[in-house]
């Protein structure tokens, strides 16, 4: 008997300890200030309209020049969180109508976000798409789960007495504003793809982040709105149900296709990184293209052929990685009808000397090639670079396989150089060295 009432003490304290540990009533705001300010941060006229377009021309301009510490400067002062959490309210509360401005205010934010974002591609000079610009082409599973979890989040952050900077920090991670960013350079360089990949981007973070808002409200009970005429009350309740289904559904399947094309690139890089692992074969060219019927893994390889019965062997190891039905396709040699990208083929040997490079020295120094000696000439045309380096680059791309080779030049300088004497040596450089693109760092 002692014994059952000590383990139901122990279970008691178990249960107060979590219940008060976990429980998100604590600190809960006075409901009607929560829908009171939710409701105004949906609109965008005046001020957040244009906070919201100075914010969009900063992120663009980060995008542009790569650099990360812009970009997220640029969502910390960005409004675009307020109409989504408007949207996930007005569906967790039953109110069509703060369900419609919210939907009404990103879509007139996310418009005038892509036609400033294009606007400036169009007029700057910087027309490379960067590495920062690429990644938010192409969605994963990691950007579904961070826009989940994130909008969880900012819910219970909008709900509390105490604001902090949870809102700030959701921005910054879920990334709203860069992929409208990535949309407008897609419109201005003419890259439908680019336009596509990035409004889905932003799309499946806006629907998981009202999704996430939602569920944080139903949880804490807020109060459902009621309408004295019950047939409006079900019609409202109707056009809301749709609202949801015609969002979720599709974002349901889009997010489903994005696992699985997540889990078939994974399983196609451990599939080549095992199984093709011989001492005098190279793969120098690897893609893999994801399709519901049926996927492909194409594959340049370099070094002693493979013989019938090897590639045999390596097809029917395809299952072993969970890759039935999967397409392979092993390329071999320089044969001229290969299409083969040589560009791909320079990038993975230079990466290869370069890893090699740094396992024989202990670091991880690049690899400095062979240049012809321009050190007399230099210092005759910029006599403000006191002394300089050049090095291939290896630059891995976080959305691709694909890696590219670029030359890198890097000078330190007595004073300062202004803009037009940089593009004067970048385009020295190009001639002097025959390279189509050369990197210039100045220090």
């Amino acid at each position: 008997m002692m014994k059952d009432q000590k383990k139901s003490g122990f279970k008691d304290l178990l249960n107060l300890f979590f219940a008060r540990r976990f429980n998100l009533h604590l600190d809960k705001a006075n409901e009607e200030e929560v829908v009171a300010s939710i409701t105004a941060n949906s609109v965008f006229v005046g001020p957040s309209l244009w906070i919201l377009i100075f914010a969009i021309f900063i992120a663009s301009i980060g995008l542009n020049v790569n650099s990360t510490a812009v970009i997220i400067g640029a969502m910390l002062i960005s409004p675009l969180m307020g109409p989504i959490i408007g949207i996930g309210l007005g569906i967790g509360i039953n109110d069509f109508s703060l369900v419609r401005q919210g939907g009404r205010n990103l879509l007139i934010a996310a418009l005038i976000s892509i036609a400033t974002s294009a606007l400036y591609f169009y007029l700057t000079p910087l027309h490379d798409a960067q590495s920062e610009l690429l990644a938010r082409t192409t969605p994963s599973i990691w950007d579904v789960f961070i826009a989940f979890v994130g909008g969880m989040a900012g819910a219970i952050a909008v709900t509390r007495k105490e604001k902090t900077n949870v809102i700030p920090g959701v921005a910054i991670a879920t990334a709203l504003m860069p992929p409208l960013c990535t949309a407008g350079y897609g419109l201005a360089s003419g890259n439908l793809l680019y336009f596509a990949g990035a409004l889905y981007l932003f799309f499946i973070n806006s629907v998981f982040i009202c999704i996430s808002t939602y569920l944080i409200v139903r949880f804490l009970k807020f109060n459902k709105k009621h309408f004295e005429d019950q047939g409006t009350e079900k019609k409202v309740s109707r056009y809301i149900l749709f609202t949801v289904l015609l969002t979720v559904i599709p974002s349901i399947y889009l997010a489903y296709g994005i696992v699985q094309k997540s889990i078939f690139e994974n399983s196609a890089q451990r599939f080549v990184r095992e199984v093709f692992d011989f001492n005098n074969t190279q793969v120098v060219s690897k893609t893999f293209k994801y399709s519901r019927k049926s996927s492909e893994i194409d594959l340049l390889v370099i070094g002693a052929q493979l013989s019938g019965p090897t590639i045999d062997t390596i097809r029917g190891k395809l299952k072993d990685y969970r890759l039935q039905g999967t397409k392979l396709t092993i390329r071999q040699g320089l044969d001229a009808q290969a299409n083969i990208d040589f560009s791909q083929i320079k990038a993975s040997i230079m990466e290869d000397v370069f890893n090699r490079d740094s396992l024989n020295t202990g670091s991880k120094k690049q690899a400095i090639i062979p240049a012809p000696e321009i050190r007399q000439e230099l210092r005759a045309l910029f006599p403000a670079i006191r002394s300089y380096s050049l090095s291939r680059a290896i630059f891995r791309y976080t959305d691709t396989a694909r890696n590219d080779s670029l030359l890198q030049f890097t000078a330190v300088l007595n004073g300062r150089i202004n803009l037009s004497d940089e593009a004067k040596l970048q385009n020295w450089l190009k001639a002097r060295l025959s390279q189509d693109t050369i990197l210039v760092l100045l220090k």
